[in-house]
């Protein structure tokens, strides 16, 4: 790998999704809570997949999404996460790299294989996600590219990953070198799920690693356990440098210090798939940031993003977020 500046490296859940059009009797039949992520072992997998409707599958991953975007917004990355040796991984590799990405975590020979998220889209728009995690949550610290992490202006850690101990250590090894060599980390909450599970180490890795956090407005007050998000926000203040929240339609704020950024959602026609919404804000934001935007204009290019994927089936964009960027931006 060549000794060039990245943007950003995204570290997460290597997964290929399907995605299939489906209604609340089914979730309600095979008790899958509605608009959440639930974790399911391999059994679980193969009997949601046998049951679900036709489906279209797309390499994804919260992080690796987020990547996606940013490459699609016109910056230079790189994913870290692990698939297997299998046909699933094959698809996610030759995916990944197609958007521009570098990724070159080796593949597992042994072991689980490449994990998979089944992901069932209602006709509000919600999607609700089974997830078998398989060869991803094998990640540990060996498999990091430590030089790539020192040469990212950002690294963008998944809150998803936060389960198994080895991916613990990864995260924190990441932040040390990240922070050793000037650098940024960044980290998304990923799901209300995923804070019930980990609140207190959640909170422990904000305050001491994280410098930009990223949370939609069930997580953030999930996390500080209050009821409403004006509370949440200041709970916020001082944890870390910037902390971009989400609200959905009613956009995000964006707060930094003393300053406080109210983002408009971005107008779409048609709300046909929310997957993917929050890592593409992610995306737009991280490359505005990363390329020296105010803190307000990273939040425009999150809305623009975000307001994209929303408007297609699937998690990636269809259409180039840098040309959109600057038909309503300028360039970005």
């Amino acid at each position: 790998m060549s000794d060039q500046v990245l943007d950003v490296v995204g570290i997460g859940n290597a997964i290929v999704d399907v995605l299939s059009q489906t209604d609340e009797a089914f979730l309600d039949a095979q008790g899958l809570p509605k608009g959440a992520m639930t974790l399911i072992d391999a059994a679980r997998a193969e009997q949601l997949y046998g049951t679900m409707g036709p489906g279209v599958e797309v390499s994804g991953g919260s992080a690796a999404n987020t990547m996606a975007g940013v490459a699609s917004l016109g910056g230079r990355g790189a994913f870290i996460g692990k698939v297997r040796n299998d046909q699933l991984g094959g698809i996610f590799r030759h995916d990944i790299r197609a958007t521009g990405l570098i990724f070159e975590t080796p593949a597992a020979t042994e072991g689980p294989p490449t994990a998979r998220c089944l992901i069932f889209v209602t006709a509000d728009a919600q999607r609700t996600m089974g997830t078998y995690l398989g060869a991803s949550v094998e990640l540990g610290s060996g498999d990091l590219d430590m030089a790539a992490i020192a040469r990212a202006k950002v690294t963008y850690l998944e809150g998803y990953l936060w389960d198994a101990p080895a991916a613990k250590a990864a995260f924190i090894a990441a932040a040390e070198g990240a922070h050793r060599a000037g650098r940024k980390i960044a980290l998304t909450l990923s799901d209300p799920f995923c804070v019930e599970r980990h609140r207190a180490s959640f909170l422990e890795l904000l305050c001491d690693h994280v410098d930009l956090l990223f949370a939609n407005e069930a997580e953030i007050c999930s996390l500080y356990q209050v009821d409403g998000f004006d509370a949440a926000l200041q709970k916020v203040r001082g944890h870390c440098e910037t902390a971009v929240l989400t609200r959905g339609a009613r956009g995000a704020v964006v707060l930094a210090g003393d300053e406080v950024h109210v983002v408009d959602a971005e107008p779409v026609q048609k709300v046909v798939d929310s997957t993917g919404a929050g890592d593409l804000y992610a995306a737009g934001f991280l490359h505005g940031y990363t390329k020296g935007r105010d803190l307000y204009t990273c939040g425009r290019l999150g809305a623009i993003a975000a307001a994209e994927v929303i408007s297609h089936f699937g998690a990636r964009p269809e259409t180039s977020l840098a040309h959109l960027a600057e038909a309503r931006l300028g360039a970005a």
